[in-house]
C-alpha cells in the first residue's frame, strides 16, 4: 500500500472536491501521528515462555543475627495458556537467571521453542536491539535444552506483555498474601510460593488444545 494509491482512490471518490497530493500527504501524516500502533501477538502452545523478575521483593530474616536480606522473585509464564511459575532467589545474577529458568522448565514439564527475557547484563552481556550477545550460561542452557533465547528489545515492555501481567498477578495473589509472614530461609519462602501457585494457576490457566502443562 502506498500513499499515491490511497490518494488516487480518494480523488476518484471525491472528484472536484479532493485535496492535492501534497496536502493529502500532510493531512495523512498528521492523522497517522494520532494512532497508537501495536502488533497483536498470536501465541502457539509450547512456543514461548516469557521470563522476568518482579519489582517487589520478599524479606528473609537471618535467625542468628536478625539481618534482613531481600529475596528476588523470578516469574515465568507460557504464552498460550498463561500457566505461571514463580520462585524466590538470592539475586538476579546470571547463575540465578539460569537456575530459575531450569526450575521453570521443570515446573512446566517441557521445553518451549523460545525463551523471552529482558536484556539485563546477566542474560545479555552485550545488549542490542537486534543481535544481543548472550551470557555464556544462557548459551549453554539453550544448547543443553535445545531451545533459543530471544530477548525483548530494551525499553519495549509490549514485547513481553504476558510476563508483565504475570508479575502483577504474582505480586497480588502470592506476595501480597505472604506479606505478614516472617521467613527465615529461601527454602521456606519457596514452599509457600509453590502452595499459592496452585491457586493462581487454577484462576489463570486456560486449557487450550496442545498446551504445555
Amino acid at each position: 500500500m502506498t500513499l499515491q494509491l490511497l490518494w488516487e482512490e480518494y480523488t476518484q471518490r471525491h472528484s472536484g472536491a479532493a485535496y492535492k497530493y501534497t496536502s493529502f500527504c500532510v493531512k495523512y501524516a498528521a492523522w497517522a501521528k494520532t494512532l497508537k500502533r501495536s502488533m497483536r501477538q498470536v501465541h502457539v502452545a509450547g512456543e514461548r515462555a516469557f521470563l522476568d523478575f518482579a519489582g517487589q521483593t520478599m524479606p528473609i530474616v537471618d535467625r542468628a543475627t536478625g539481618e534482613i536480606t531481600q529475596a528476588q522473585i523470578f516469574v515465568a509464564v507460557l504464552g498460550a495458556s498463561n500457566y505461571t511459575f514463580a520462585c524466590a532467589t538470592q539475586a538476579q545474577t546470571a547463575e540465578h537467571w539460569a537456575a530459575s529458568t531450569v526450575a521453570a522448565l521443570e515446573f512446566f514439564g517441557g521445553v518451549v521453542r523460545l525463551l523471552v527475557p529482558d536484556q539485563p547484563r546477566a542474560v545479555a552481556i552485550l545488549p542490542d536491539r537486534y543481535e544481543p550477545r548472550l551470557h555464556r550460561l544462557m548459551q549453554e542452557l539453550c544448547s543443553h535444552y535445545g531451545t533459543t533465547v530471544l530477548p525483548a528489545r530494551p525499553a519495549h515492555p509490549r514485547d513481553k506483555p504476558k510476563v508483565e501481567g504475570a508479575v502483577l498477578l504474582v505480586e497480588r495473589w502470592i506476595l501480597a498474601r505472604l506479606r505478614n509472614r516472617v521467613f527465615f530461609s529461601l527454602g521456606v519462602l519457596n514452599q509457600a510460593i509453590a502452595q499459592l501457585l496452585t491457586e493462581l494457576n487454577s484462576r489463570a490457566f486456560k486449557r487450550l488444545p496442545g498446551c504445555l502443562a
